[in-house]
């Protein structure tokens, strides 16, 4: 059998990776097998949800951590998973918002040559033009983001006047890169350029492998660990009650949180709530779920980034269960890191990624503000907020 091609979707935070993997879909054979990996800051596999209701074969995640230091010795198990459960023409890998692609791009290729199982296709990094110069000057990882790259995809440049486009492009181009570049159609790429790309950028830089976690490219000198993962701090806030009149999180408060939350502070906000009524996003907009019988509320995957959100139904209920004690580790989308004895299915689940050095500041707003409750204040519910990275 010839190799798997795997291709690697990397890019900052609230970017758009996700939208233009689903973008992406629609577009292929209805005979053709797509492979999902995930890497996501936190415990919540919100994504995976979010992927799991569409045409993908199979989905793995790996939470809380970064796929390219701390998980990377996780990868070959998760690819192996993949390649045995589904049998894909195509892997695709996405990466948490603070991966460094080289790292990882590396690592499949050595996982190629041992086992015979895959092969690097490419190397995509989303730019998102609306906000670029916010976290361009204060990331490094995005720059590297930036530069380690086969294609460039411009992602959220509709959102701004043609201007905002161009320096944009500026600043990129002082990175002095030889790299395709590609505009989005509302996150939308034609999959003739998104695949089939042969990595000209891993192939440069195979001599360049080693063992430990500092790479030098380019005369850039970058201590991965000790660098990439103290740009952004996690949160992780869970909601819980056992009170039968407990629907649904306030909606309210909960939009006060989203409004009050700066791009500058605040970076992304998942989460997975029940809300007996449906949810609105930032522009106003509302996706109905279907409430199943006997049940007085239904589930919304929430997405914000950049002051703006969207809820997305889930498709079906989950039963509620206790995480057992033993049970502290996934690489499937299942739940890690709750607390012994809290409910499975809360009416919060919850990722808050911060940066660097406001996440005290921010647990502390969380439970002053009571932006995180129950919409009947006469319900006791447990707000448990802790901070994961």
């Amino acid at each position: 059998m010839p190799p798997i091609p795997i291709t690697i979707v990397t890019g900052f935070l609230g970017s758009g990776k996700t939208t233009l993997i689903l973008n992406l879909l629609p577009q292929l054979p209805k005979t053709y097998k797509l492979a999902l990996l995930k890497n996501e800051f936190g415990d919540v596999a919100i994504d995976s949800e979010l992927a799991s209701s569409s045409a993908i074969g199979g989905v793995q995640e790996l939470l809380n951590g970064c796929i390219c230091c701390n998980l990377v010795g996780q990868l070959g198990d998760a690819l192996d998973t993949l390649r045995k459960d589904v049998d894909p023409n195509r892997i695709i890998i996405e990466t948490s918002g603070s991966a460094f692609p080289a790292t990882l791009a590396m690592e499949v290729n050595r996982l190629g040559r041992e086992t015979g199982y895959y092969t690097l296709d490419g190397v995509i990094v989303v730019i998102d033009v609306e906000n670029w110069q916010g976290y361009e000057d204060t990331s490094y990882t995005a720059k590297m983001q930036a530069r380690y790259t086969d294609l460039m995809v411009f992602n959220k440049w509709e959102l701004v006047d043609e201007r905002r486009y161009e320096d944009c492009l500026d600043r990129v181009g002082d990175l002095e890169l030889q790299v395709a570049t590609v505009k989005s159609d509302k996150g939308r790429v034609d999959q003739g350029i998104l695949l089939g790309m042969d990595s000209a950028f891993a192939k440069e830089l195979e001599p360049l492998a080693h063992e430990d976690s500092t790479h030098t490219h380019s005369g850039d000198h970058y201590d991965h660990n000790s660098d990439h993962q103290t740009e952004v701090e996690v949160l992780s806030a869970t909601l819980s009650s056992e009170d039968a009149m407990a629907h649904g999180v306030s909606l309210d408060s909960l939009e006060t949180f989203l409004l009050a939350a700066p791009k500058d502070e605040v970076y992304r906000i998942k989460a997975i709530i029940k809300a007996s009524r449906p949810p609105a996003s930032s522009a106003g907009d509302v996706e109905p779920a279907v409430i199943h019988q006997g049940q007085t509320s239904a589930k919304y995957i929430l997405n914000w980034a950049f002051g703006r959100w969207t809820f997305t139904p889930m498709s079906s209920a989950i039963p509620s269960r206790t995480r057992a004690a033993s049970s502290n580790t996934s690489r499937s989308g299942s739940i890690v890191g709750v607390p012994e004895g809290v409910p499975i299915d809360p009416l919060v689940r919850m990722t808050v990624i911060v940066a660097r050095g406001e996440s005290n500041k921010w647990k502390k707003r969380i439970e002053a503000q009571g932006y995180i409750e129950a919409e009947n204040t006469d319900v006791k519910g447990v707000l448990r907020i802790r901070r994961v990275l």
